[in-house]
Order: C-alpha cells, then structure tokens, then sequence
C-alpha cells in the first residue's frame, strides 16, 4: 500500500494552502480540509516543522548519532527501553535499527561535553544499555528531502584532449 498522494504532498511542503492541494490532486478545498483534519485527531500527522539551517539561523548546537546496543526485554523486546530512551530531553529522534546495533539515536546538546556527559551519565548506565557508539554531525547536505547546498554542476563533464 503506498502513501496517500495528499499526505505526500504534506511532507514535501506543509504549507501548501488547502485550494493549492485540492488543484493539485483534483479533490475539493471542504474534502481536503476533512482529510488533514481527520489525519491531525487520527495521529496519523503528528505535527509540522519547519527544515532550519542551523548556520544561517546560528544555531551552534551539537548533533550525534548514538549506535545503541541493548539487551531485549522478556515481553516487551525493546519497546519500553527505546521509549525511556526517546523521552530524554537531549533525543530529538530515537529509532529502532537493523545492522550491527538496535538503536539509532539522535542527540542536540550545546557542546560535546554536554552530549558526552549524556552519553556517559544517562544514556551508557542505564539497564539494558551494552554498549553505545556516537558520531558527530560535522555538516548537513540533506535532511528531510531538503538539499543545504545549491551547487550548479555542469551537465557534462569536461572533456580532455
């Protein structure tokens, strides 16, 4: 089953107005309305965000992305310790993975001190935790569809003699 053309729509841009998405997807401004509406009560949109460059907005902030090994729990496999992982303040995404460890974390703090001290303090003692591997963003060229840099490349490539 693929996603609903109007929710694709959505996450490209979310501030399309509901007469542009109607034109678009040949559906009427009362029935779109009623659609986002019922995808907001249904949880099925959980919110909308803006995508910042965090240096043109100035944002110094330190992103990683924390490997995380666990051992499953008898009943719940990982559900209960992902979520009291994900409800950390320093998480802004938390998911669960396939490779070499369960969980892929995703941590702001002002400084590395401040995401190594999570790390090392909250993250690395609790129960359940067997290991943990950070990586430091060091640039963003991509994120949520979004490309941080225009770069015009040629359409060829330069021909030498």
């Amino acid at each position: 089953m693929s996603i609903d053309p109007l929710l694709q729509l959505l996450r490209l841009k979310a501030r399309y107005t509901h007469k542009e998405l109607a034109e678009t997807l040949s559906l009427t401004e009362d029935d779109v309305r009623a659609r986002i509406a019922a995808w907001e009560k249904d949880g099925t949109i959980a919110g909308y965000q803006a995508v910042v460059d965090p240096d043109r907005a100035g944002d110094d902030d330190v992103s990683a992305f924390i490997e995380v090994k666990l051992t499953p729990e008898r009943g719940g496999g990982f559900d209960r310790l992902a979520m009291r992982i994900a409800r950390f303040e320093q998480v802004t995404s938390c998911y669960l993975a396939s490779g070499g460890y369960d969980l892929m974390v995703v941590v702001e703090g002002r400084d590395l001190r401040e995401v190594a001290r999570f790390v090392s303090e909250k993250l690395s003692t609790m129960d359940g935790v067997l290991s943990t591997a950070t990586h430091f963003r060091l640039k963003i060229y991509k994120e949520n569809g979004f490309l941080f840099e225009k770069v015009d490349l040629p359409e060829r490539l330069p021909v030498a003699p």
